[in-house]
């Protein structure tokens, strides 16, 4: 019997642990699940519905030069639009654009985290 994937849990680097958790959970509605007690905090990990996500220190050198594409992270939603609402609305979520509908079959939007990562929120169309 083959063994069954279960999740995935993305680590994100991160310049400013602390500062990041705060950006996740003001502008997102994660909350923090844990982070390492040290000073500066440099492991952490964000939960929100079950997504979980953890946030480890990095110094500049494992960043993306710029213009270059950082990477880019999907989260299934079960409505973009209720999720971009509750973010800009509560929140102060500033984004540049609204969800739209993809040529690939999705409803999505997107916002850079303060370290330059994409987090995509999604459903599909069908």
């Amino acid at each position: 019997m083959a063994a069954i994937l279960m999740a995935v849990q993305p680590v994100l680097g991160a310049r400013d642990v602390g500062t990041t958790v705060q950006w996740y959970v003001e502008r997102l509605g994660f909350t923090c699940a844990f982070d390492e007690g040290g000073a500066p905090i440099r492991h952490a990990g964000i939960s929100r519905d079950g997504v979980e996500l953890y946030l480890q220190w990095q110094d500049d050198r494992h960043f993306p030069a710029p213009g270059n594409d950082a990477p880019g992270y999907r989260l299934l939603v079960d409505d973009p639009d209720a999720l971009r609402a509750e973010c800009t609305g509560r929140r102060g979520l500033s984004l540049t654009a609204s969800p739209c509908d993809t040529p690939w079959g999705m409803r999505e939007f997107g916002v850079y985290d303060p370290n330059g990562h994409g987090i995509h929120f999604y459903k599909p169309l069908s």
